[in-house]
């Protein structure tokens, strides 16, 4: 059984979401896809989300599904858990923090990508060393033939630990 993270939660397809730059992002996504099953990266325009761009987070979905690779990480999330992401793969970013946090990572984006989900994840950051943050997260799938992922469009902010409520 391979190691794994605990406090972290995730929901598929979520109703609703309270933060205000991942509500955001899923109305930007939403309004981008039209009548399709998903946008594709060509329909996304960095200047449309001035206010959001540090929580951005982009990424190439590599063959099989077996990583991803960081094309455009936020500075937010830069400097509280990735600073020097871009071009490396979740497994070369998350490596220093184990074997849990590869393995979580990659199942998040996984899911996006595999099933063209929306997920949403959230919990605390001991996990990265910062036991005074929570961080909420959203995962959008990004398709360039209307039907394989090949990029995911996420976004990840953080709080001040507690602030961020487990909601199950």
């Amino acid at each position: 059984m391979s190691a794994r993270l605990a406090g972290l939660f995730t929901e598929i397809d979520p109703p609703s979401l309270a933060n205000p730059t991942l509500n955001f992002l899923k109305q930007y996504w939403d309004g981008k896809r039209g009548a399709r099953a998903m946008p594709c990266r060509a329909d996304i325009r960095p200047a449309e989300m001035k206010e959001h761009l540090g929580s951005v987070v982009l990424v190439d979905v590599l063959p099989g599904f077996e990583d991803f690779r960081y094309r455009t990480v936020g500075t937010k999330v830069t400097r509280y858990m990735m600073g020097g992401a871009t071009g490396k793969t979740v497994r070369e970013v998350f490596a220093r923090y184990g074997e849990a946090a590869v393995n979580g990572t990659l199942a998040t984006y996984r899911k996006c990508a595999r099933d063209r989900a929306i997920v949403h994840a959230w919990g605390g950051t001991e996990w990265l060393g910062h036991d005074f943050l929570d961080f909420d997260s959203l995962y959008l799938p990004l398709s360039d033939d209307g039907r394989d992922v090949n990029m995911v469009l996420s976004a990840v902010t953080f709080e001040p630990a507690g602030q961020v409520k487990a909601k199950k």
